[in-house]
């Protein structure tokens, strides 16, 4: 039985090591020195963390080899590779002088982004606790997010660095150092909020599709093949396009539902929580 519960565990781990490698890599370089291509290495392990992340929990289900601590190990390794790596990242990126009004901005950004990813993950892991025995509540919270989950906000912090170096960012929004330096620390304090802002963020489980099955594999394969495509030549396009989207839309459903009051019906499900 202790082998079954090893597997969810070395997924795990090994998430927690494309983490880790990230933050390694990019604190042997200079400030301000991260190339393009450095950049698009610490995207890519940052996907493999969060794919480590998805596949750790479901085969722990699976396997039904769910335990205290898998759950515990799984929140601790995604504050390490969610929310200290792209901070590490962004902070790494920046070609700036020390001791001045920006650089200190720049900090306040990244410290918030992991402070606030910290404490989202703190969060849910309260609400895990309080939803356990409870059918309707466990429901709820795989139905949406409260708050932004701590994956989407790395892959979106990191995707925003990555677009702006890019030939695509240099070529359609050229920046000058200071300017990049101020918007990604605007995103990066942004991010924080959503992630610790009792906003709801729908959760994919909740997209189903009444469609043939015909139809359906048709179209799943011709969004697999676009994807692919824009993967291996617009990769930078596509991972700022995928997360942003996601929180966009996230946004615009949480702000017509306020709109809509809370005596409509309209959008009822995403009704931010109430502060305890």
């Amino acid at each position: 039985m202790r082998r079954v519960y090893l597997i969810p565990n070395i997924i795990t781990a090994f998430g927690l090591a494309c983490g880790l490698f990230v933050i390694f890599k990019v604190t042997m370089v200079e400030p301000g020195s991260g190339t393009f291509q450095g950049l698009q290495a610490a995207a890519v392990l940052l996907l493999v963390a969060a794919l480590a992340d998805v596949l750790d929990g479901a085969v722990a289900r699976m396997i039904r080899a769910e335990s205290e601590f898998g759950f515990m190990f799984d929140s601790l390794a995604d504050a390490v590779s969610f929310g200290v790596a792209p901070s590490v990242v962004f902070l790494k990126s920046l070609s700036l002088e020390q001791g001045t009004g920006l650089a200190f901005y720049a900090i306040v950004g990244a410290m918030l982004f992991s402070i606030c990813g910290v404490l989202r993950l703190v969060r849910f892991n309260v609400k895990t606790q309080e939803a356990k025995g409870d059918p309707h509540a466990t429901a709820l919270q795989k139905k949406h997010f409260t708050g932004l989950p701590i994956p989407a906000g790395a892959i979106a912090a990191v995707s925003a660095n990555l677009f702006l170096a890019s030939p695509f960012g240099i070529s359609f929004l050229p920046m000058e150092p200071e300017t990049q330096a101020i918007v990604l620390s605007t995103l990066m304090v942004l991010l924080g909020f959503f992630m610790v802002s009792r906003w709801k963020f729908p959760s994919l489980k909740v997209l189903h599709f009444r469609v043939a099955s015909f139809q359906l594999v048709f179209f799943t394969a011709l969004l697999a093949i676009f994807v692919l495509y824009g993967i291996l030549h617009f990769f930078p396009v596509i991972l700022v396009i995928i997360p942003w989207a996601y929180i966009v839309l996230a946004c615009v459903l949480s702000i017509i539902r306020l709109i809509a009051g809370k005596k409509s019906k309209t959008l009822e499900e995403f009704e931010p929580e109430e502060e305890e």
